[in-house]
Order: C-alpha cells, then sequence, then structure tokens
C-alpha cells in the first residue's frame, strides 16, 4: 500500500466537501443544488398528475417515479455537446438516469402516490467526478422537500418514503482504497464502485469495475466499508438540509 497523497490532500476515508443548497429552482416542487466538492448538480422535482401509459394498460395502481439526468454544455472542460443537437440521447446519460430513478423508487411507496408521477430531473453544472451519486443523493432531498409540500397542499395525504437514499464512489487508487473519487482519481483508479445505500444501511445497487485490473475480497470489504461510512454521513447531512 501506498502513502501517495491524494490530490485534494483528503484523508482516504474523507468525503469531499458535501453541501445543499434548497430552493434553486423556483418553479420546481422542491429542489436543491448539491455539491459534492467541484461536482455541482441542481436537483429539481416536480408532480405531474398522470402516469406512464403502460400502468394503465395493464391496470397498474398507485403512482410512478422517474428521473431525467443530463451534463450542461460548459459542466466539463472541454464543451459537451447537447443531446438535442447530436440527434440522440448519450447513452451514459440514459443509464445514469435510469440509476437515479431505481434508486428512488426503492424508497418509495408507489401506492401512496396514487394517479402521479414524481419527476425528478439531475442538471450538472460542474463536473469533477462522481456526478451520478451526487445526483441520487441530491435528487431524494429534492424528492422529499416536494412531497412535504405536497403534503402541506393537501395533494397527498401521507409520505411515501418509506426510508431515505444516498450514494458514493469509492474506489482503489494507487493501491490504496479510497472514498468519494473525484475526476483525477477516478482517471487513475484501478478499481472503481458506485454504491447505493438506504439511511438504514441496506444496499439499492452496487456497480464496480476493475479498469484492467482485478480486485481481493479484502479490497472489496475495504471499499463497501468506505461506502457505509461515507454513506451514514451523507444521511447525517441530508436529514440537516430537511
Amino acid at each position: 500500500m501506498t502513502d501517495l497523497p491524494r490530490p485534494d490532500g483528503r484523508q482516504n476515508d474523507e468525503l469531499r466537501p458535501v453541501t445543499f443548497e434548497p430552493g434553486i429552482a423556483p418553479n420546481a416542487t422542491g429542489s436543491v443544488l448539491v455539491s459534492f466538492g467541484n461536482t455541482r448538480v441542481i436537483c429539481a422535482a416536480t408532480i405531474e398528475k398522470k402516469v406512464p401509459r403502460w400502468m394503465n394498460a395493464q391496470g397498474v395502481k398507485g403512482g410512478w417515479v422517474s428521473a431525467e439526468y443530463s451534463m450542461l454544455p460548459y459542466s466539463t472542460h472541454d464543451r459537451k455537446q447537447r443531446d438535442v443537437n447530436r440527434g440522440k440521447q448519450d447513452g451514459r446519460g440514459i443509464e445514469i438516469q435510469r440509476l437515479i430513478g431505481r434508486s428512488l423508487r426503492a424508497v418509495i411507496d408507489l401506492q401512496k402516490l396514487p394517479g402521479h408521477t414524481l419527476w425528478v430531473d439531475c442538471d450538472v453544472l460542474q463536473a469533477d467526478g462522481g456526478t451520478r451519486t451526487a445526483s441520487i443523493t441530491g435528487a431524494y432531498v429534492a424528492a422529499e422537500m416536494a412531497v412535504r409540500r405536497l403534503m402541506k397542499d393537501g395533494v397527498l395525504t401521507e409520505n411515501p418514503f418509506k426510508d431515505s437514499i444516498a450514494a458514493v464512489s469509492v474506489g482503489v487508487f494507487y493501491d490504496t482504497s479510497v472514498l468519494d473519487l473525484n475526476y483525477p482519481e477516478d482517471l487513475a483508479a484501478s478499481v472503481d464502485f458506485n454504491v447505493v445505500m438506504t439511511g438504514s444501511g441496506q444496499f439499492v445497487e452496487l456497480q464496480g469495475t476493475g479498469e484492467e485490473a482485478t480486485f481481493s475480497d479484502d479490497q472489496l470489504t475495504q471499499l463497501l466499508g468506505l461506502a457505509k461510512k461515507g454513506i451514514g454521513e451523507l444521511t447525517e447531512l441530508q436529514k440537516a438540509a430537511l
């Protein structure tokens, strides 16, 4: 194991500074600007009084939760072309928005959203690694804010959230297991994981791979331990933001 310091000087088990700025999108039912260090994402939740056609066609009761994810053209060092100008949606963006939607649905009782779809839009303002994990963590805060407002307005009678949800990246950076990778670490990592967990400590999804490398049982245990620690801290920050 190496003593090579992390690019930003953090300890191996230390999150980047994480903040939540509520009310960033006034026209949304709930919104927040979430920052993981230099990664910044606007998460905005809105409610629509309709459900997907497949639910009506199949007679499925309750409501639905869906997410959309995009990186703004100026979010990266080199301008990123908008999907509308490319003529097709970016495959990576599709994968990430499906992950955000799955993560939220894992902690929501859809029967308590009867006839409604809760949309969560995640737009990356600045990308410095971990945009999907920041999006999931911020999406929960925005969605919870929206639900509380809808309950106050009498649109919903019960809070559909059964638990909170948060996500963080972990990886092996120069033979060392580290928490919450920024872009230089993500670029150089030999192993990269994205971990999604509930506030009560249940796993929702693990996305992990060796980048032209392998990893041992011990490294996997270390990585999951770091993720649990990080998500515990993120859960407390979410509570404080709400």
